[in-house]
């Protein structure tokens, strides 16, 4: 029997011995659904959901609407930042029955990382958000923060920053009742297979910054090396994140990130760890060492 279903609407329950597939790893307070339509309840309090690609980008939109709804209804707005990973994700959003239901004029986009480079150039982050999502829904541009890429990384941080706060300042953006960092209601992540998030690498100083809320590297370990990016107490500050993580070269980092102890932090994937909610989508390849 397959791990991942054929029919979106069944559910199934893993068992590893009637599916003649290897156990995960300590997997008696575990249920891990397979298909993503039940809630998984793992033994360290993470929602996993392993799917499909197009079941996870059917699961995406059901879980992107269901909050934007919440949140419009509650405080008039709804705060997304975005990842490049997820946004390929996202294209069931632009489609029937979501993009006409959804109230897109109050949504407000943010970028949880950039590279330094023109918003016109094939490394964009902002460039893959719009041709990817963004200008398929009517956003109104206004809502959608992006960095001023006429300046170095440095400034252009501290710009993004001021940013930030100016829509703090005007109850755009909520602050945390903990830490008084920026609050958003969405932030939806990606990771690299050395468990970085945004552009926070293993190693590299911005994974230890606790006092700004977007700070800026000039030597990223690949091209192209300066980048501005939200730093993890922004991220940890969030109501809810999805981390949509795809591909077997991604399954190390994973498998980190959800089976060891808590106090193994080496990784900026293993210092994720909200205020709110946190729930993975992951393909059966990204899932795969959970079920060895």
């Amino acid at each position: 029997m397959s791990l991942l279903s054929p029919q979106l609407g069944q559910k199934y329950h893993y068992n590893p011995l009637r599916d003649n597939v290897s156990s995960p790893i300590q997997v008696k307070s575990k249920r891990i659904h397979v298909a993503g339509l039940v809630k998984a309840s793992m033994n360290n309090n993470k929602d996993v959901h392993v799917l499909s690609k197009e079941h996870l980008a059917v699961s995406l939109a059901k879980y992107v609407s269901e909050l934007s709804e919440k949140y419009i209804q509650e405080k008039g707005r709804f705060t997304v930042v975005l990842s490049p990973g997820p946004i390929k994700y996202l294209r069931k959003l632009v489609e029937s029955p979501y993009r006409e239901s959804i109230d897109w004029s109050k949504w407000h986009i943010f970028l949880v990382d950039e590279r330094v480079v023109p918003k016109t150039n094939v490394d964009s982050n902002y460039k893959l958000a719009n041709d990817g999502f963004i200008s398929k829904v009517p956003i109104p541009p206004l809502n959608v923060s992006t960095i001023d890429d006429a300046l170095p990384a440095d400034g252009a941080a501290d710009v993004y920053e001021t940013t930030l706060r100016r829509l703090v300042t005007s109850n755009v953006i909520s602050t945390s009742s903990q830490t008084g960092f920026p609050k958003f209601d969405l932030m939806l992540l990606d990771m690299g297979p050395d468990g970085h998030v945004a552009s926070l690498f293993p190693g590299y100083p911005a994974v230890n910054e606790t006092n700004k809320w977007v700070t800026y590297l000039k030597n990223a370990p690949k091209p192209p090396p300066e980048r501005i990016t939200f730093t993890l107490p922004v991220i940890n500050a969030s109501s809810n994140i999805a981390m949509v993580v795809t591909g077997a070269g991604k399954a190390d980092a994973v498998y980190s990130a959800l089976e060891k102890s808590p106090n193994a932090n080496n990784l900026p994937i293993q210092k994720v760890n909200p205020e709110g909610d946190i729930k993975w989508f992951l393909d059966k390849g990204a899932a795969s060492r959970l079920y060895r």
